[in-house]
């Protein structure tokens, strides 16, 4: 399996038109279950010139690249600095698991300062993002029987429920059974079944049971909401404003 950690972006990053500010893994590989076909999910954000913004053309405010490492898929997507603060403070998880992420593979000084500001953004209702989430995947789960999805929506509720009580964003799925003691006791043998077929047919306790505890486990979010000391709005907006504009002027 390709360590993650070991990905070498320096050419990569040589071959950007604007600076690359940081980039992490996302995907499988954070949430805890990767397996040896999984593709390699990369994240970030890039710095554009303002002329990009202040011109009559469209600026490439999100950037796609693809290539393959040793049989293994790589994508590496980045989003302009502005619109990436801008995700983050539309209560969007999904962008701030990717700046907070552990598995860093480039980083620099205005990554480090992003993620300290990180925590002024965090609200209760990101609660609305990890429900949407889990809901869509559980969607998938019914539709095709497939493992993946079915963890990919219990990592959501459970990343919900522990951000809620310790306003924190821990998307690893091992660590959340550990963090959260509502988690269902067969999470981990789904995990060693994922991680040993990326796209393996769901063999576990049956469906009517994981359904309640899907739903029981929306019952604890609903909860975990209602006695969160996460605020109502950001409190971060100036400060982000504010290093947007000085990252832009250089």
């Amino acid at each position: 399996m390709l360590d993650a950690l070991s990905i070498d972006l320096t050419p990569v990053v040589a071959q950007q038109p604007d600076p690359l500010l940081f980039a992490t893994v996302s995907g499988a590989h954070l949430y805890g279950f990767p397996s040896r076909d999984s593709d390699v999910d990369l994240r970030g954000a890039h710095l554009l010139p303002p002329r990009a913004l202040l011109g009559l053309r469209e600026p490439e405010e999100t950037r796609t690249r693809m290539w393959d490492e040793d049989g293994v898929e790589l994508d590496l997507v980045t989003h302009d600095l502005r619109k990436f603060v801008r995700l983050m403070l539309r209560r969007n998880g999904y962008v701030l698991e990717q700046l907070l992420s552990p598995l860093v593979v480039h980083t620099t000084p205005a990554h480090a300062e992003l993620v300290a500001l990180a925590p002024g953004v965090l609200t209760g209702h990101h609660v609305h993002h990890y429900r949407g989430f889990a809901n869509t995947q559980w969607r998938l789960f019914e539709k095709t029987a497939e493992l993946k999805p079915l963890l990919y929506a219990f990592r959501a509720l459970l990343t919900g429920i522990h951000l809620m009580r310790a306003a924190e964003v821990q998307a690893h799925l091992p660590t959340l059974i550990g963090e959260v003691p509502e988690a269902p006791p067969y999470l981990a043998e789904l995990i060693a079944a994922k991680v040993a077929a990326e796209h393996g047919g769901y063999e576990g306790p049956g469906v009517e049971r994981v359904a309640r505890d899907f739903e029981a486990l929306h019952a604890v979010l609903d909860a975990a909401r209602l006695g969160s000391s996460l605020p109502e709005y950001v409190s971060a907006y100036e400060e982000l404003d504010e290093f947007v504009v000085r990252h832009r002027e250089g």
